[in-house]
């Protein structure tokens, strides 16, 4: 009995841990409270920025993954974006995403599709999806804060950011709660920035968001996947809603 004991020990040791199928919570993620946003076979939770349901074309669901089809990378101009059927306010997101040459596209927060009417992606925070060594966006804005995983157009993300290679699975991470929020890229914290202060909205008017009313002081919003005309794939969508700051 000791022998096959020792025996069933060492192969415990030795035998690889079985990776959780995507679009799965596990026991412990479940009793954290977390959800899934995408139960990787339907379109559920989601919608169209401006329409009440999920657009016929221009993205689809296949594979256990949801995904923006080839469009020639006109930002909105395929199906347009998608949000989340509810808003959120203080919260914990993880995505995995991945990318194609040349890529762009984003995951947007605290959106308000009222705010941008005419043509276009619809506006909130952008934590930036970008293919940065071809897309020509990376080099724009200012001090690289256009370039993957920043807050578009307002804080770079982190130079040693860890980055996989296109084609494979990137996983990020977006924490609010209350004036904080922080962005990771495989599990490291790449931008952090606290709202409602004066050097945060300094940023906002020094952004392209200036033109937006009130741009960064809502509480809560959509989440919304960009459709940039790119292929881009998403899949374990998982949010948890955290409790307000005191």
């Amino acid at each position: 009995m000791r022998t096959r004991t020792l025996l069933a020990l060492t192969l415990a040791a030795t035998l690889p841990a079985i990776a959780q199928a995507p679009n799965t919570l596990t026991a412990a993620e479940k009793a954290q409270g977390w959800h899934l946003l995408f139960d990787g076979k339907t379109s559920n939770g989601w919608r169209g920025d401006h329409s009440p349901t999920f657009p016929s074309t221009g993205w689809e669901v296949k594979d256990g993954m949801i995904s923006v089809t080839e469009h020639g990378g006109e930002e909105g101009g395929n199906a347009g974006d998608i949000i989340t059927t509810r808003k959120y306010a203080n919260f914990e997101l993880l995505v995995d995403f991945r990318i194609t040459s040349g890529a762009n596209s984003g995951i947007k927060y605290f959106v308000d599709p009222d705010l941008n009417k005419g043509p276009g992606s619809a506006i909130g925070f952008e934590y930036q999806i970008l293919d940065d060594a071809v897309h020509p966006d990376a080099k724009k804005g200012v001090n690289g804060d256009r370039t993957l995983a920043s807050l578009y157009d307002m804080i770079p993300a982190a130079a040693n950011k860890p980055v996989k290679p296109i084609g494979e699975w990137n996983t990020a991470r977006i924490v609010v709660r209350g004036a904080h929020g922080e962005h990771w890229l495989n599990g490291v914290k790449v931008v952090e920035y606290e709202r409602f202060t004066p050097e945060f909205r300094k940023l906002v008017a020094d952004s392209k968001y200036h033109v937006w009313p009130g741009f960064g002081e809502k509480h809560d919003g959509y989440i919304l996947l960009q459709d940039h005309g790119f292929p881009v794939s998403f899949r374990n969508i998982k949010i948890r809603e955290l409790p307000p700051t005191p």
